[in-house]
């Protein structure tokens, strides 16, 4: 990867991973609480405040995990945030018409590097716990009764501004599913988008996806 589409890629994981703590700290200045048991149906804003509490509870109760065991932290991302996470479809929308001229055997390896990179952002993001000092929903605005619906919080650090953070959730069978979200007016997806394009048009879909693993092994 050339070192523009590199310095490109950490910015946008280091907004990805903003978003993403977001999600697991969502009441960073309470004291620890029971699990919860996520219901997926219910509405939007509750969806995304039980699966944020439920994250920071087990981070609270695992001391491995804070002090930065990448092995930990995997593990309670794949248990706490992966099942409400549509990454077949923000794979789909990052990598736009080029997603029609991959294969099924590509499109499969995209979606999971690019799984891999989600992953690693958001385990490198819960070793920031510390930094946020509260997480604020903020009155739903649209149809809970959609398909399609936007979460607005505001992120307060310890150390820096105020940040917004917007969720987009999806409707599924199985209820709702994240699959994008904006950090100050910036979308994961439209910016992934431009950078899988560059990349592509550089290498081709393989090269894409070999770019994606080479970083997931680092």
């Amino acid at each position: 990867m050339s070192n523009l589409l590199h310095t490109l890629f950490n910015r946008i994981n280091r907004l990805a991973g903003i978003g993403l703590l977001g999600l697991g700290l969502a009441i960073a200045n309470t004291s620890v609480a029971a699990q919860q048991p996520v219901n997926a149906k219910a509405p939007p804003n509750d969806f995304v405040q039980t699966v944020a509490d439920n994250a920071l509870q087990a981070l609270k109760k695992e001391p491995e995990a804070k002090n930065g065991n990448i092995a930990r932290l995997n593990e309670l991302v794949n248990q706490y945030i992966l099942p409400y996470v549509n990454f077949e479809k923000t794979t789909r929308l990052a990598a736009g018409r080029y997603w029609r001229q991959a294969t099924p055997q590509q499109q499969t390896e995209l979606v999971n590097a690019f799984k891999g990179t989600l992953i690693r952002t958001y385990s490198g993001a819960l070793q920031q716990a510390d930094n946020v000092s509260s997480i604020t929903p903020l009155p739903f605005r649209g149809d809970p009764n959609a398909d399609d619906v936007v979460v607005r919080t505001t992120m307060s650090q310890s150390n820096g501004p105020v940040i917004g953070v917007d969720y987009r959730l999806e409707k599924a069978a199985e209820g709702w599913r994240i699959y994008d979200l904006n950090v100050e007016g910036i979308w994961l997806i439209q910016n992934y988008r431009n950078q899988f394009a560059q990349q592509i048009a550089q290498n081709g879909i393989d090269g894409l996806i070999k770019a994606l693993n080479q970083r997931n092994q680092r």
